[in-house]
């Protein structure tokens, strides 16, 4: 008994429109399939399919094992190819896609090392202020932060990284310290102005405790690096990843504020195409980011 052959079988069977159909696909003679049917429902104890000379019918049992064949065996053949891409050379061109500022400060140089280390591969580096979906440009691997909501694709997570509220301690002198979210009206903000999200508008929780926040200020852009660059001016209270602030935290040139409220999710995702589409160069490349990413995310972890 093979279950798995009897899977396949069933599948080869189900998509043929009578048994003579099936018998000719498969190299077998009619009566050899009829029989080979008949142990399958004697195994399992219920009637797959009804059928007379000219034509197959599936019953509803028939209907779910059919389901569930195809689904085990799509999931066998993404567990052989992700195996044999793993002990594959990586090569060949590699397209990736991140964040101007994360992609500058953290991807560029791991891909130096891993370039290093697969010669065979060409990595193609796209830096956006916006995410790329897979069917632009046959990216191969998204930097992506926060919640991967699309469930066509696959993702592992690199760090954990929080959206932090910071300013300088000049500025705290000067305007005081916010204790509340509503304080934040008062302050002088800075916005970043990115993708889709509505301008100006903060969304923090506490708990169970959610508030949503209009806030404004003197200056707003589309790129974190000069937004950061006001902040140590000390121009206003920032809505800034860990990642990018954290240096400036331990030297005492930028202070958390609010620290008991949390802002949605910035954890720092690989992106790739469904598992079974993966090639060596994919694998071994989220691989390497993942193992060069375990020791930062201690280093962006504050005092």
């Amino acid at each position: 008994m093979n279950p798995t052959s009897d899977l396949a079988f069933f599948v080869t069977l189900a998509q043929s429109r009578s048994l003579s159909a099936a018998a000719q696909e498969l190299g077998l003679s009619t009566a050899a399939v009829s029989r080979r049917l008949a142990a399958l429902e004697s195994r399992l104890g219920i009637r797959l399919m009804q059928r007379t000379t000219r034509r197959t019918s599936l019953t509803q049992e028939g209907l779910c094992y059919l389901e569930e064949s195809r689904r085990i065996l799509a999931d066998i053949e993404a567990l052989e190819e992700d195996i044999s891409g793993r002990s594959a050379t990586p090569q060949g061109l590699l397209r990736v896609n991140a964040g101007f500022g994360f992609g500058r400060h953290h991807i560029a140089p791991a891909i130096t090392d891993f370039v290093r280390q697969h010669p065979q591969v060409e990595v193609q580096l796209q830096l956006t202020d916006r995410p790329m979906q897979f069917g632009e440009d046959g990216v191969d691997v998204c930097i992506r932060f926060g919640e991967v909501p699309d469930a066509r694709v696959t993702s592992r997570k690199l760090a954990g990284n929080r959206r932090l509220f910071v300013a300088t301690p000049a500025y705290l002198r000067r305007h005081g310290t916010p204790e509340t979210p509503a304080d934040l009206k008062r302050h002088r903000c800075i916005v970043i102005r990115e993708r889709d999200e509505v301008y100006g508008q903060w969304q923090l929780r506490c708990g169970t405790l959610k508030q949503t926040v209009k806030v404004q200020g003197p200056v707003s852009t589309n790129d974190g690096e000069t937004a950061l660059g006001w902040a140590l001016q000390g121009l206003g209270i920032l809505q800034r990843s860990q990642w990018h602030v954290a240096p400036y935290l331990r030297s005492g040139r930028l202070v958390q504020v609010l620290t008991d409220w949390e802002l949605p999710s910035a954890d720092i995702h690989a992106v790739y195409p469904a598992r079974r589409n993966l090639s060596a160069k994919v694998l071994a490349f989220v691989d390497h980011l993942s193992a060069r990413f375990a020791p930062l995310h201690q280093d962006w972890m504050t005092p």
